[in-house]
């Protein structure tokens, strides 16, 4: 069994006409083959990711979910031109190849790039695998590394200047996930007021030093070289890449970053391999990429907090959904508990604050 990420049999309902397909990328993309075939990545709750194999060639193509037209939330022009952007400064990208926005092709936007094919961490590690120790460490070093590099990066050399409004950043932030979790509060969770109005009193003034910010930097998104599995070869998803305040991306990365010392309503939440023997803590990689970066961690709480906020609010948005049974999922069930473990691990780091 590979250790790598596969590609399975694309999904129903979700088919792609692979004629027309074929045919437009061979205009776009040169020395492809005749013979083009596809799969579906299984992974993923957004946006939908194909694999594309033309001779020995692989791509992956990225588009909006069926049924979805709100092109804010699915924005395929962005992300790509973002791509294109990062990646003469900023290796770890995968090489865009093209996009098109041409309804006829598939109906909706959608961009194609170049496959980088390596392992990727979730939960559990993949059967076959494994990690020692110090591979575990030097890992978790290389990890803050490639995340204090992206925020070092000079926003006009990546041409990114207007791709984001980093004056602001954190208010809108604060506000805008508020919001979304009063939209979206059920009768059975938290109402989470005391530690919205937390937020909205500690929230920091923006940053001298705005820069480029992932947005959803964690292990699922990070591509490791399979031969040696403790260098970083690629970093996936910058559909919500922007520009703003970098510590706000770290509290985002620790919100999924579970200590093996942590409590057990913590370790429920848990969705990385972060608890193996010779990870970093929480408080080690805050304290690493703070010495990398020279950026001050004195009131990372803040961040912190603000990154569980965001996860709660994630999975009660998802929990709604199956609370008004708009979906039959038996998995989103257990989300009602998830926002009340959130609720709980941002109190208890407010508490330690008093």
């Amino acid at each position: 069994m590979s250790i790598q990420d596969e590609a399975t049999q694309v999904r129903s309902g979700e088919e792609l006409d692979l004629k027309k397909l074929s045919a437009y990328l061979k205009d776009q993309i040169p020395h492809l083959s005749e013979n083009m075939e596809i799969q579906q990545f299984p992974s993923g709750f957004s946006n939908l990711t194909y694999l594309l194999r033309s001779g020995d060639r692989e791509m992956v193509l990225r588009r909006p979910p069926f049924g979805k037209k709100a092109k804010t939330a699915h924005d395929m022009g962005r992300e790509y031109r973002i791509l294109k952007s990062l990646r003469p400064v900023f290796p770890y990208c995968p090489e865009p190849l093209c996009f098109c926005e041409d309804p006829d092709i598939m109906g909706c936007d959608f961009y194609v790039m170049q496959r980088i094919p390596g392992i990727i961490l979730r939960k559990k590690l993949p059967e076959g695998f494994s990690l020692s120790p110090s591979q575990a460490s030097k890992l978790c070093e290389n990890l803050v590394s490639v995340h204090a590099n992206l925020h070092k990066l000079d926003i006009r050399d990546a041409g990114l200047e207007n791709f984001g409004k980093p004056e602001g950043y954190v208010k809108r932030q604060v506000e805008g996930w508020s919001r979304r979790f009063r939209d979206a509060r059920t009768p059975d969770v938290p109402a989470f007021e005391e530690i919205m109005a937390w937020l909205n009193e500690k929230q920091p003034g923006d940053t001298d030093r705005p820069s480029i910010i992932h947005n959803d930097f964690k292990f699922d998104n990070v591509v490791l070289n399979p031969n040696d599995p403790t260098e970083i070869i690629g970093i996936l998803d910058w559909e919500m890449a922007t520009l703003g305040d970098p510590l706000m991306d770290l509290g985002a990365s620790m919100a999924y970053w579970i200590n093996k010392t942590d409590p057990d309503y913590l370790q429920h939440t848990r969705l990385m391999p972060t608890t193996l023997e010779g990870m970093m803590t929480r408080e080690e990689v805050v304290a690493a990429y703070a010495k990398k970066t020279g950026r001050n961690i004195q009131d990372f709480d803040f961040y912190y907090i603000f990154g569980l906020f965001r996860l709660a609010v994630i999975a009660q948005q998802i929990y709604y959904r199956f609370y008004h049974g708009q979906t039959k999922d038996q998995r989103f069930a257990f989300l009602v508990h998830a926002v009340g473990f959130f609720e709980k691990a941002c109190k208890d780091v407010m508490d330690k604050k008093h």
